[in-house]
């Protein structure tokens, strides 16, 4: 073999791999370490968990919220999806997905070889995208199941459907902020607490008291544009995009005020806050230090 060969098989055999082929492998052993972790086996526990009450207490009781009609069963049952299966799976996977990076010290062993942060961050988002998508559609199949089982196998309604992808736009959007502060601190027990807070709770309150106190329209939070899953279900039609009612008597009483985001509003929303927090979080983890 000559010189001339000997030198470019070398060269090859040290050239750095492309950031589509970093991002591949590393969503490929990420995604196998999230379907192997206990914290999978959980989620995947409570979907079924909750599916199996729902199935048995529709089954024994017939409830009068879900027999009506077809829609009317997916508005109830549906229901559940945004602040269980979707938020959880974004605590869960997204949560510490970077910080536990710098906590666990697994950075200092896999950033200083030739790896783009940016191929981690994007191999680790994916990854977590498609295990939560899992739960997600384990979720959605068991309901589809209930439901055919009750109104019949062509029963499902395309409002279902237009649910289902608006689950998964959301799904995006959370796994995005989660991320964010998943770079934006070090301690994975911090960013999970943080998470956890604003989406169970935190969103809801702030929505809350900026539409009765300060009485505007709250098109700047992430739990607003997420609505369009449930209203898209409502079997008396969208609601309105704005409305206020009174209780109590004239010139007295409270007066309580709702809005509701239009589908394109939604989409638009959930998806300026997956953009917007996936970009900062890529460009703090890419700037933050290990010390």
């Amino acid at each position: 073999m000559t010189e001339e060969r000997v030198g470019t098989l070398g060269a090859s055999s040290r050239a750095v791999p492309s950031s589509l082929t970093q991002i591949g492998t590393t969503f490929k052993y990420t995604f196998i370490d999230y379907l192997r972790s206990r914290r999978f086996f959980i989620l995947l526990a409570i979907g079924l968990i909750i599916s199996g009450l729902l199935t048995g207490l529709v089954g024994y009781y017939r409830p009068a919220d879900f027999m009506p009609s077809p829609l009317t069963f997916f508005s109830t049952w549906w229901g559940l999806v945004p602040d269980f299966v979707l938020v959880l799976s974004g605590i869960f996977f997204g949560g510490d997905a970077i910080s536990g990076e710098f906590q666990n010290k697994t950075g200092y062993f896999t950033l200083p070889n030739p790896v783009r942060r940016s191929s981690v961050y994007i191999g680790k988002w994916i990854s977590a995208f498609f295990a939560s998508s899992i739960i997600l559609a384990i979720f959605a199949a068991i309901a589809v199941a209930n439901e055919m089982y009750y109104f019949g196998v062509s029963s499902v309604p395309y409002q279902f459907w237009q649910a289902l992808g608006f689950s998964w736009i959301y799904l995006a959007a959370v796994l995005g902020f989660t991320f964010f502060f998943s770079s934006l601190v070090k301690s994975s027990s911090i960013s999970i607490l943080i998470t956890a807070i604003l989406f169970l709770f935190g969103f809801n309150i702030v929505q809350l008291l900026i539409t009765n106190v300060v009485k505007i329209e709250p098109w700047f939070i992430l739990t607003y544009g997420s609505g369009i899953i449930s209203n898209v279900l409502q079997p008396t039609g969208y609601p309105e995009h704005f409305a206020s009612t009174h209780f109590g008597p004239p010139g007295g009483g409270v007066t309580v005020t709702s809005y509701n985001a239009t589908i394109p509003e939604g989409i638009i929303i959930m998806a300026i806050y997956f953009i917007v927090t996936a970009i900062l979080g890529l460009l703090l983890f890419e700037r933050k230090e290990f010390t």
